[in-house]
């Protein structure tokens, strides 16, 4: 219909953020303190990542999560930085599209 406003969900479908060079999807697994929590990637790594501070004072990331991880430059296979959380919304359309699957 013309004239009506988008609803948030699909703001939110519209503005996903897709893996681009070296970043990778990626499924929290353990918070282990700190700034820092356990991701199994999609790449088969298990990767020790760190929250940047601009991240954890806007979102709050828990166990399950589906989240953008982009490696470190040296231990590229153990560690990495955590670029961006999807919401529920997201990741539900992201299955249904088959970007990403049910279990890496």
């Amino acid at each position: 219909m013309k004239g009506e406003e988008p609803t948030q969900e699909e703001i939110e479908i519209s503005r996903i953020r897709m893996p681009r060079n070296r970043e990778v999807l990626g499924i929290v697994e353990m918070m282990l303190g700190g700034d820092k929590i356990r991701i199994r990637c999609a790449d088969g790594h298990t990767r020790i990542c760190r929250i940047p501070g601009k991240l954890r004072k806007r979102v709050w990331i828990r166990i399950g999560n589906l989240v953008l991880v982009e490696p470190w430059e040296a231990q590229t296979n153990e560690r990495g930085d955590v670029v961006f959380q999807y919401t529920s919304t997201q990741v539900n359309w992201m299955r249904r599209k088959n970007i990403i699957k049910d279990v890496f």
